[in-house]
Parts: C-alpha cells; structure tokens; sequence
C-alpha cells in the first residue's frame, strides 16, 4: 500500500496543484527535476561537471560527477530510493547543499573510505549574475510529447579544493569559472515502450548548441537547436549585464570548425546582432578542454548508466576512463559533449561551456547522414 502521508516539504505554501509535494501533477514516468554544474580552469586543465536529478514517478533519486584531467576521466555515479525529504539533495558521496538560494551552494563528493585516492570534492558555487530563464523547450515524436522542460541557467564563481590520484587541485577564484543548470519537466528516460512513433518518426537529424559564457562584467547565453534540413525549433542569443535590461542579440548563426574526419569542433564563431545599430557581433569559441556526456555522466547513449534508471538502493559506482582513443567510446560521438571554452567578443575575453551535439543529417553542415563527418 502507498504511504500517502504528508512529507516536509507540505508544511510550505509553495503548493501548484492539490497534491502533496511528494507527487508531481503528471503520470508521465519521465517526470524530472534535476541540476548540472560545470567547472573548469581558465587554461583547462581540469574540467569538473557534476549533476543530481529527481525522478518522482519512477522514485529513483540518482547523481554524478566526472572529472577530465588530461586523458583520464574519474566518475562518481550514485543511484538510491527517492525518499520523503525532497530539500535532502544527496545521494552516496554525492550531495549540492543551497547555502543561500540563487547565490550560493555548496557541492561536496567524498572520498571512497576504501581508496583515499578516489575523486573527492568540496566546493561553493557562488553565483555572478542573476539566474537567467531559457526558452521554454518542447519536442514532440509525431504525436506524442516527448520533452517539455522549464530552465534556468547561471553564471558565477568556484572555490575550494578536488583531490584525486594524491593530488590536490586548488580550485581558485578568479582563476576558474562556473555554470550551472537547473531544469524540471518531462524528458525521456530509458525503458519507454518504442513501436509506431519511432519507426515512423524517425530522428533524421539533429544539431545543438547551448552556451552559456561568462565575462568580467556581462553574462551571455545562446542557444541553438535545428533539425535535418536546419530548422530551428529553439533560438536564443541574450546578454545580461547587472544593473541593465538583458539585451538580446538576434538569431546567432554559427560557423564551426571541426577536427578532420569527426564532428568534434575544434573552435567557432558564432554570429550575433546589436539591437542598437544592427552592428555584426562576432563571439569566438576556443576550446580548451572537452568531456563527452555519454561517458561517466550517464546520458545518453551511455551503455553502462543512465539517469532515472533503477539500480536498487544504495548503489555507488566509481570508474575511470582512458579518452585518448575515441574508438574506445564509439557511442560518445552519438551524444551531446561539453567543451569548456575561452570566448572573445567586442574586444573581451571570457570563459564558458560550448556545449554541441550534431548527429544524423544536417544540411547546413554540410553532413549527409548518421556516418557523414568533416573533411
């Protein structure tokens, strides 16, 4: 019998529809609220992203965090029950503590008690500007709505400490940048019943960028998301500055160069608009470092883990990866990959995720299919 009792979160006026805090007002099983973190040195050496979700009709709580430095990637993974305390963001080592909401949380992962070399972390996030909404994201597979996600991302600083491998990695303000995600909604998870809308609604193709880049005294966010023949279903290019109206900066275009015989961009230019004078603006990417989602992160296609998937309780999985051989992670290619990046535009300098993903057909680009790559 379900345990219908009131849970903690019920003591607070923050009700949207006449049901506990404990459910959610939709019966669709992918039902999500989660976070991702991301933080990198400015000459990339170390690129950490970290991120814990919720999966109430599922009651799956899981978490992650995967650290690049050089050629390894060290990943912590952890999948428990979905209790009662939904304010109780931990799960195994893995725990993000709201210090003060919107401004500043603490993110923790300990140490394997067995292995004191193992990836262990404490770090405060400290926010740089106020948290900015992304377009309201929907997808549909004929029919059937597939992803429906509310957003917000922010940029900020990092301080504290990881230590893996015997060392300790001072991780300094000022010297490393920090973004982070917060979206909640429906998005697939795996074991869905496929059949018609997969057969007949086939993904031709698919391309995305999602950037947020934080500068000195302005932050900005661009988004781009376009299907096979290159239209665009999601579009946003919005600079916020403190004190000033978020400016928003027209239909970025994007011109990537990509490593020969791949699709993993090596650096870009992304075209903006002044709304003032119709001046061009042209935002530069360089990528410093780049972690594929689909290893140690669990999204998909990840073969050994995905997020919202029942691992029994208590589960907790540490692993490192060799990334010199991409033959090694054929999948990851098929997956979306954050690349933390340095960013140039109208004479400054700033630091930032190129987060991209391109796979299948995409006219624009030049690729014809799911095997088609650059020259």
């Amino acid at each position: 019998m379900a345990d219908d009792r009131p849970v903690p979160l019920d003591e607070y006026p923050i009700h949207q529809v006449p049901l506990s805090m404990k459910q959610v007002a939709t019966g669709d099983r992918n039902a999500y609220d989660r976070c991702i973190f991301h933080l990198f040195d400015h000459e990339g050496r170390a690129l950490l992203i970290l991120g814990l979700g919720v999966y109430p009709n599922v009651g799956v709580i899981d978490a992650y965090a995967t650290l690049r430095i050089g050629d390894t990637l060290h990943a912590v993974r952890a999948s428990d029950a979905l209790g009662d305390d939904r304010m109780n963001l931990s799960v195994g080592p893995l725990t993000i503590t709201v210090e003060e909401p919107l401004r500043r949380l603490r993110l923790t992962c300990a140490a394997d008690p067995r292995d004191a070399d193992s990836l262990s972390y404490d770090i405060t996030w400290t926010a740089g500007f106020p948290a900015l909404w992304e377009p309201h994201h929907i997808q549909r597979r004929g029919d059937r709505l597939s992803l429906e996600g509310r957003r917000f991302v922010q940029a900020g600083g990092c301080a504290g400490v990881i230590r893996v491998g015997g060392e300790e990695i001072p991780v300094t303000a000022g010297e490393w940048t920090a973004t982070r995600d917060r979206s909640w909604g429906v998005r697939p998870i795996p074991g869905e019943e496929r059949g018609r809308l997969e057969e007949e609604f086939a993904t031709e193709g698919f391309h995305w960028i999602w950037s947020p880049v934080r500068f000195d005294d302005r932050f900005l966010m661009v988004i781009a998301q376009e299907d096979a023949d290159g239209h665009r279903s999601l579009n946003e290019a919005t600079l916020v500055r403190n004190g000033a109206r978020d400016r928003q900066l027209g239909w970025p275009q994007a011109d990537i160069t990509y490593r020969s015989g791949t699709r993993h961009p090596e650096g870009a230019v992304i075209h903006l608009t002044d709304p003032d004078d119709r001046k061009p603006l042209e935002l530069g990417v360089e990528v410093l470092a780049s972690l594929p989602l689909a290893v140690g992160a669990g999204y998909p296609p990840a073969d050994d883990w995905q997020h919202g998937t029942w691992q029994g309780r208590g589960w907790t999985d540490r692993r490192d990866y060799d990334l010199s051989d991409s033959k090694a992670h054929p999948r990851a290619a098929y997956g979306v990959i954050d690349h933390a990046a340095r960013f140039t535009l109208d004479g400054r300098t700033g630091y930032g995720i190129f987060e991209h993903g391109s796979f299948g057909r995409h006219d624009p680009s030049g690729f014809t299919g799911f095997d088609s790559v650059a020259p």
